[in-house]
């Protein structure tokens, strides 16, 4: 699914589903053998490919994921 990554009105990391029409802060980052593992604060977690997301952050951007 398209996810898009930014940072919201507080300053936090917030991705954005649009076909759920879904915005969520992002309350984890963990690194996984799936690559880099984010968790929004509904509990979903989404999984992106270690060469799509490295420190630091260019955001906002848009970027594949999967969902766990």
């Amino acid at each position: 699914m398209k996810v898009m990554l930014r940072h919201n009105h507080a300053g936090h990391l917030s991705a954005y589903i649009p076909k759920k029409d879904l915005e969520e802060e992002v309350v984890n980052r963990e690194l996984t053998d799936d690559g880099l593992v984010l968790t929004l604060a509904n509990g979903w977690e989404l999984a992106f490919a270690p060469a799509d997301l490295s420190e630091p952050y260019q955001l906002p951007q848009t970027l594949q994921a999967r969902k766990l």
